[in-house]
């Protein structure tokens, strides 16, 4: 790996799929933490193609630490979050717990949709 650099990551996720998960409770607040369910309330009809990106970062940053969906590391471990239009992540437990192992400091992220597909690129690396 580059000197700075952790693990990379990336995934993509159908909105249609997405939009047919978030309909059910159960996923829908299992995967989704309570401000990141806000946001998506906030996006009216945009809410399934928020929904499926902000999922495929929790993939992508999953990656990116190396694990996936294991060993602890969970999507509700894993918080995307929206501050000033950008996104960002915010890691819990078992996630911050992994980076921190690894030597990282922080996750980039970039998030972009079109049409039925959204997609994440997260790049975990040493703080500074």
């Amino acid at each position: 790996m580059h000197e700075g650099l952790i693990g990379v990551g990336c995934d993509l996720c159908a909105v249609k799929r997405m939009a047919r998960a978030i309909d059910k409770a159960h996923f829908y607040e299992r995967v989704f933490l309570e401000q990141e369910r806000e946001y998506l309330e906030s996006r009216g009809a945009g809410r399934a193609q928020s929904a499926a990106a902000m999922f495929a970062a929790k993939e992508a940053v999953a990656k990116a630490l190396g694990t996936g969906f294991a060993r602890g590391v969970m999507p509700w471990t894993i918080e995307i979050t929206h501050e000033g239009g950008a996104p960002g992540v915010h890691l819990h437990g078992a996630a911050q717990e992994r980076l921190t192992t690894l030597g990282g400091g922080r996750v980039l992220l970039s998030l972009s949709h079109e049409g039925d597909m959204a997609m994440a690129f997260a790049v975990a690396a040493a703080e500074g």
